[in-house]
């Protein structure tokens, strides 16, 4: 019977899993961003996808739990519009783009944002809401595509929002409330249907829950600005890498 882990690819999946939770646990986002570039050079990105939709959406349910009442619902209702459209975009050129090109516009979007992260290009001015309508349409879209939706959604609330409890809180209800439609989507589109994605998904699970408790601890000892660096560092090397792949 074909399968698509043998041990040696299960262990790397693993891994990943663990460094991108451990990322998500110090940052409150960044799981997505390190995962899916990554299992997308041991695993079809029509399977990645799937499998870390389910497991972002279950490790902001964890993390809602502690943080809901600090959740600005305005903010993430006037992105929900928009993302319910990019994901219907995003979702279908999941199923129909050809293999190479996906690889290479994938590894084009975490390049950028690894540059911008590295270097710590953030600015301080407060945008209007309007801003919601193409962030949450980019959001919604990339999200679906790559599973990595969190850069547009991360850029526009940075500029919202000035609380560092309110904003990663408002990260994590987003996210839930955002990856639910996604789960919806993937459903009708047949992609959370395939026969091993959950067995790779409950395997995953305990992965999930001890990156995100390493990733606590290690919050408390490390600066934002050294974790926007490291992030920028990971996003690098692994556009970098995909882009090569999808040369080859």
């Amino acid at each position: 019977m074909n399968t698509l882990f043998t041990t040696e690819t299960g262990l790397l999946a693993a891994l990943i899993v663990l460094l991108a939770y451990v990322i998500r646990g110090i940052t409150g986002f960044g799981s997505g961003l390190i995962a899916v570039p990554l299992l997308a050079h041991i695993l079809p990105l029509t399977f990645a996808v799937p499998m870390i939709l389910i497991t972002d959406v279950s490790a902001s349910l964890v993390l809602g739990t502690h943080t809901r009442k600090h959740i600005r619902w305005d903010e993430i209702r006037s992105l929900l519009p928009f993302s319910a459209l990019g994901i219907v975009i995003g979702a279908n050129l999941l199923i129909n783009l050809p293999k190479s090109p996906l690889l290479a516009i994938l590894g084009a979007f975490v390049l950028a944002f690894g540059v911008r992260s590295a270097l710590n290009l953030h600015g301080t001015r407060r945008i209007a809401r309007g801003w919601a309508a193409p962030a949450g349409l980019m959001g919604g879209m990339v999200g679906a595509l790559f599973g990595t939706g969190g850069p547009p959604y991360m850029i526009y609330l940075n500029h919202r929002l000035r609380d560092k409890g309110e904003l990663r809180a408002t990260f994590s209800g987003l996210f839930f409330v955002e990856g639910g439609l996604r789960v919806i989507t993937f459903l009708i589109a047949g992609l959370l249907l395939q026969t091993e994605l959950l067995a790779a998904i409950l395997a995953a699970l305990p992965l999930v829950a001890l990156g995100l408790f390493l990733g606590h601890r290690v919050h408390i000892g490390i600066s934002h600005a050294q974790m926007q660096r490291l992030l920028g560092v990971l996003l690098l090397a692994s556009g970098a890498s995909l882009l090569l792949r999808s040369m080859a």
